[in-house]
């Protein structure tokens, strides 16, 4: 708080000296040829910047107290010109006395400057007002902005946290039903497995967006665990285009379609199935596709399969990119589901980039 109030301060004498370092100069050149011709002008030019400074920096806590009071600008106007007569027509008597003495007041000038002196008292209380509320409204701007990007991130952030039980607790299932068939060999390296997958998860849970190639290498983890569970039941095939991969994309992304697309397309297929993962640029976009052979139509009659998954993914989508993307399913004829992401591309470095 001491921080902020003296980087105020420091920022309203920065503009009020360089303000009337402005109006110095400026008063200067105009009265010009007046200097040439007349001995005492400079003098006099000086007076009238100096006494208007100072009445300047009087209005100041004046004109601060009255925004805090009357923050709306016809009423913050009133009351400021009021002020600035009052300070103007001070500040004016005091210079015809400084520069005639009481004896040689000019009654002319003395009215002429009792009405210039507010003027220009009152341009600067009106001008401190608009750069006030400019100053307040960018503050109040990014502050809500840092609010917005706070929630923002905090909801990503819940909705990771939320994959890691759902994940978790399918795989010690998997490791159960292995346990329990006898085949301690396939549940110890399965344990191993999900240790390591579930430490990659734990290291790189902060980071909202992450290069496509990591999220495949996370992603191949998974798999590796699914293929020691499934055996030659899981086929996979990956079809990614080299320069999608520095492409960023969601954390954890792929990972919780590939495991809808094992859940309701391989593992309750007797037979297997088959996972494909591609990726390629489309119309300048990031297009990622996930396809896996079940049954023909098994989503149609239920998109709530999807589960937790899909729900998931789609909020983070939302939240990350608003209407810039697209997320669909589709079940062709001959069987199986696909999910279609749609992303602008965003990169880690710009390059050349050659369509997939």
């Amino acid at each position: 708080m001491v921080l902020h109030k003296s980087l105020r301060l420091t920022s309203f004498w920065q503009l009020q000296t360089l303000g009337w370092v402005c109006f110095y100069v400026w008063t200067l050149l105009g009265s010009f040829p007046d200097l040439l011709r007349r001995s005492g002008a400079f003098r006099e030019d000086n007076l009238v910047v100096g006494f208007l400074f100072i009445g300047s920096c009087i209005l100041h806590p004046v004109c601060r107290w009255l925004l805090r009071r009357y923050p709306s600008w016809i009423a913050f106007e009133l009351r400021a010109f009021a002020a600035s007569v009052t300070i103007g027509a001070a500040a004016a008597f005091v210079f015809e006395l400084t520069l005639k003495g009481i004896h040689n007041i000019n009654v002319v000038n003395l009215a002429e400057n009792s009405a210039n002196f507010p003027f220009l008292l009152f341009s600067w209380s009106s001008l401190y007002f608009s750069i006030k509320q400019w100053h307040t409204s960018s503050q109040e701007k990014e502050r809500l902005l840092r609010a917005e990007a706070d929630v923002r991130e905090a909801r990503l952030q819940a909705l990771r946290y939320q994959l890691n039980p759902h994940f978790l607790f399918n795989s010690l299932n998997a490791v159960s039903t292995l346990v329990l068939d006898g085949q301690a060999s396939a549940a110890t390296k399965m344990l191993s497995q999900i240790g390591d997958f579930l430490r990659t998860s734990l290291n790189g849970q902060s980071a909202l967006e992450a290069p496509l190639s990591q999220e495949m290498a996370f992603t191949e983890q998974y798999i590796a665990i699914e293929k020691t569970r499934l055996g030659d039941r899981l086929q996979v095939k990956l079809t990614i285009c080299p320069d999608t991969l520095d492409a960023m994309v969601p954390g954890m992304l792929l990972q919780p379609l590939v495991e809808n697309a094992v859940r309701h397309g391989v593992a309750n297929v007797a037979e297997g199935g088959k996972i494909a993962i591609e990726s390629g640029l489309h119309e300048g976009r990031l297009r990622i596709i996930v396809r896996n052979s079940g049954r023909q139509g098994p989503g149609k009659n239920g998109e709530s399969e999807n589960g937790i998954g899909k729900r998931n993914i789609s909020e983070r989508l939302q939240t990350l990119y608003g209407n810039d993307h697209q997320f669909w399913l589709e079940w062709p004829e001959s069987g199986g589901c696909a999910v279609i992401v749609e992303l602008p591309v965003r990169r880690l470095a710009a390059q050349e980039v050659s369509p997939c």
